[in-house]
């Protein structure tokens, strides 16, 4: 004997809650069903803590994808302030950061409190601490065991995310069970993930726990137009901080990563000191906008000592030159056990973009970090999750 619902939702964070809560107060049965032992693990972890819930610059500009145009429908439909106002409604306090990104005041709890609350009012049943036993399709009806239970739905959306952060409970679930069902996967790899660096930069791993701003590039063409301007952190295994873990989603293997250090100094700057203050050391300059030990470590790595004065204006636009492209080739990063989220995933040409529901299987869907939509640090994974939930979510419950 099998329970019967509407729809069934695998993974109980961020998209899946929300899309529950979707189809839930729309009048369809729902259940929600999660491995873990209590619902929006990740979410309580995120932004410190206090959860960067969305990120008011949102634009599909912003998400990385084998598709480009395949998170416009979404986006467009539900949008950042959509679900500022849903937060506002249960009056959590917010803030917002450098660059778009908001913040609760409080606690990420405050999040996952109003999205059980969103299902709670859809009359969604919510399952947690159960293992998932086989899941097939026949007749119509996907049938999913869990635990000593077996359930039934017309409808079954795969949200049980990428296999980032593994302690947490993540795994690649989501591609197995999309392949059982004829959908292909983009190899997934780590993003938002810190880079590890060789042995012959061993020597910027002295600098472990310094932190400066810079602007991060892709060499060449490889990372398109993509430059992150924020803080790169040196640690005892290469190269962290926001401006690292962005870029980190564009890098690829064998590729190199170019930082401007200082990005605020006009071209020349250098000549310019030295006509103004020929006395004083490249060491002394680079420090006025760098930590210490940093422009220490470039300047011994530039082969310059000395003063100014003493130095051609060849070697200085030399120094310049450098300063502007400093290449660093990671030999790696740190893998999905640091990234905060995962690129790759469902193929977005197996999906709608409207509704998220696969074109060849009806009725299976697959929503958020599942999917092969990767936004930039800051928030726009939280809004893709919000996004993609709404839209398979309204499909459901337009069903007949």
């Amino acid at each position: 004997m099998s329970d019967a619902y509407d729809a069934i939702v695998l993974g109980a964070g961020a998209a899946g809650l929300f899309c529950a809560a979707t189809a839930g107060q729309r009048g369809k049965r729902v259940l929600l069903l999660d491995h873990a032992d209590q619902p929006g693990k990740k979410i309580l972890i995120s932004g410190g803590g206090r959860c960067n819930f969305t990120n008011v610059d949102t634009a599909p500009d912003r998400y990385l994808s084998g598709n480009p145009h395949f998170a416009k429908s979404a986006l467009s439909r539900y949008t950042a302030a959509d679900f500022l106002a849903l937060v506002e409604s249960y009056d959590i306090a917010w803030h917002e950061k450098t660059l778009g990104q908001l913040f609760c005041d409080g606690s990420a709890k405050q999040i996952v409190a109003m999205l059980l609350d969103e299902c709670a009012k859809g009359g969604v049943t919510l399952n947690c601490g159960d293992a998932l036993g086989e899941i097939d399709h026949a007749d119509g009806l996907y049938r999913v065991a869990y635990g000593n239970r077996i359930a039934t739905a017309p409808a079954l959306v795969i949200a049980t995310g990428g296999p980032s952060i593994p302690k947490m409970g993540a795994t690649s679930f989501a591609y197995d069970l999309a392949r059982k069902f004829g959908l292909k996967i983009v190899q997934p790899r780590p993003a938002l993930v810190p880079l590890t660096l060789p042995g012959d930069e061993a020597l910027f791993r002295d600098l472990s726990g310094v932190s400066t701003e810079v602007i991060t590039r892709i060499e060449g063409k490889a990372g398109g137009k993509a430059a992150f301007r924020e803080a790169a952190l040196f640690t005892h295994r290469g190269l962290s901080g926001p401006a690292i873990l962005q870029i980190s989603s564009y890098w690829q293997r064998g590729q190199t990563v170019t930082t401007q250090f200082l990005p605020d100094r006009a071209e020349g700057w250098l000549k310019d000191a030295k006509r103004e203050r020929p006395r004083t050391t490249l060491r002394k300059v680079l420090g006025e906008g760098l930590p210490e030990r940093l422009a220490e470590v470039l300047c011994e790595r530039l082969g310059l000592s000395g003063e100014l004065g003493m130095m051609s204006d060849k070697a200085l636009s030399a120094a310049e030159t450098k300063l502007a492209r400093w290449p660093f080739v990671p030999d790696g990063s740190e893998g999905f056990a640091k990234a905060e989220v995962t690129a790759g995933g469902i193929d977005t040409g197996a999906l709608s973009s409207k509704t998220m529901e696969a074109r060849k299987m009806p009725g299976l869907y697959a929503i958020g970090e599942a999917v092969d939509v990767t936004g930039w640090l800051g928030g726009y994974n939280f809004q893709w999750a919000w996004a993609s939930a709404r839209a398979a979510g309204l499909a459901i419950s337009a069903e007949v």
